[in-house]
């Protein structure tokens, strides 16, 4: 008995056998597809990324005053005119130049306890964030500034690096805990200390690192839009909206019970009282459904120097979202992330090395719509301007952090010069 005997029983030899009979006799047929095929994915992601380094990027940071009296919702208003699907024109636009849509970053950055607010966009859009942000906020000052991850290089031996990507606990049609279930939308004018703002953890979180630590949290957004051929999926993904009427009426029918009907004939179906989550639920799906939608990922790193990494930052980084999630609705949980459970899944560190430079790469490119990191480690969902507003907003005082710097309040308009 030969070596292969002993491991493949004859019967599957003669099957493995008759196949790649059959794909020799083929390959003049299946080899030049399969060649195309790379051949073409190649080349669109060559003038992809010719077409996103032509765009540029510019980082933005915003100053926010002592007293922000408005709630999220008028970062919602911000939000929602960042719902830009460039959708190409035409083939030429698609297939010659490499059009792909615009996307942003929202980024809430603690570096050594100092917080910060940022959003990096591409150069053109540049002027409607600052006019959007300036028309709902006025007080607020926005600067351009070098991008703060730049001065981070990957090092082992200097730096201590943990990041992660956060997931969605269900289907991405349920929402988010959002300010409105935490009743921000109407507490304008309502005195600070009586306010619950669910950012306050975040920013609590990384208003308490020590010196030589940072944390980095980002929300990469871009306009969700049912594809076309131009999207280069084969297989276009399901209408979010038809998802979530689906999902209402599975909820109503929940509602509906079979009992006896009175004249003892047969069964009749009735409804019953939606029990409190039950009716929150639902009254949160139809809210989504009048709301602009975006695909979303979300990303946190944290870093300290060797002597300065504390490994409890961690966990409290992870906990410091929870108040997003919602028994009865959507909420974050850890997706994945680059630790390895065991010393031996990763010898001598080469693994995890490797997807941490990559992760910091990803970072610094705001990449994961397109090339070169698209879909990595992760798959984008859908959240709605409500909820995008929800975990990325300018906070009132009710945010008492003693690093969070704010500038002096004052009453001003926003610069004349800005475009409308």
């Amino acid at each position: 008995m030969n070596m292969i005997s002993y491991f493949i029983p004859d019967n599957v030899q003669d099957v493995l056998f008759a196949v790649f009979q059959i794909l020799f006799a083929t390959i003049w047929i299946w080899l030049p597809f399969f060649l195309v095929v790379a051949a073409f994915k190649m080349y669109m992601r060559y003038i992809q990324l010719h077409f996103i380094q032509k765009q540029g990027g510019t980082l933005l940071e915003i100053k926010l005053p002592a007293e922000i009296q408005k709630s999220p919702r008028a970062m919602e208003v911000v939000i929602s005119q960042l719902y830009q699907t460039g959708t190409s024109k035409n083939f030429i636009e698609a297939f010659w130049d490499g059009k792909v849509r615009p996307w942003w970053s929202l980024e809430l950055v603690g570096i050594g306890g100092d917080v910060h607010f940022f959003i990096w966009t591409q150069d053109k859009w540049k002027n409607i964030v600052e006019s959007q942000i300036y028309a709902q906020y006025p007080n607020v000052e926005i600067y351009e500034v070098p991008d703060y991850t730049y001065s981070l290089v990957h090092d082992p031996k200097k730096w201590g690096m943990w990041g992660t990507y956060f997931k969605l606990t269900q289907d991405d049609v349920y929402p988010i805990k959002t300010y409105v279930d935490y009743k921000l939308d109407v507490q304008e004018g309502l005195e600070e200390e009586f306010k619950v703002d669910p950012i306050t953890p975040v920013i609590e979180y990384l208003g308490q690192l020590k010196k030589g630590e940072q944390c980095w949290y980002q929300i990469l957004i871009q306009a969700h839009r049912k594809e076309k051929i131009t999207d280069l999926r084969l297989f276009p993904q399901s209408d979010w909206k038809k998802r979530i009427e689906a999902e209402i009426k599975k909820n109503r029918q929940a509602l509906k019970e079979k009992v006896p009907s009175i004249t003892g004939e047969g069964m009749i179906e009735i409804g019953r009282v939606p029990t409190t989550g039950e009716r929150e639920t639902v009254e949160a799906l139809e809210r989504s459904m009048g709301k602009w939608p975006f695909e979303v990922m979300i990303r946190a790193i944290y870093l300290a120097d060797n002597n300065a990494f504390t490994a409890p930052n961690i966990p409290a980084l992870i906990n410091s979202i929870r108040q997003y999630s919602s028994n009865s609705g959507n909420g974050f949980k850890l997706g994945w992330f680059t630790d390895y459970d065991h010393p031996w899944n990763d010898f001598r560190r080469i693994r995890r090395n490797k997807i941490e430079k990559q992760m910091l790469d990803a970072y610094k490119r705001r990449s994961i719509f397109n090339h070169p990191y698209k879909n990595f480690h992760i798959k984008p969902y859908i959240l709605t301007t409500e909820e995008l507003a929800t975990i990325y907003h300018f906070p009132g005082g009710v945010a008492t952090t003693p690093t969070f710097a704010r500038i002096p309040s004052r009453k001003a308009e926003a610069p004349t010069n800005l475009p409308g």
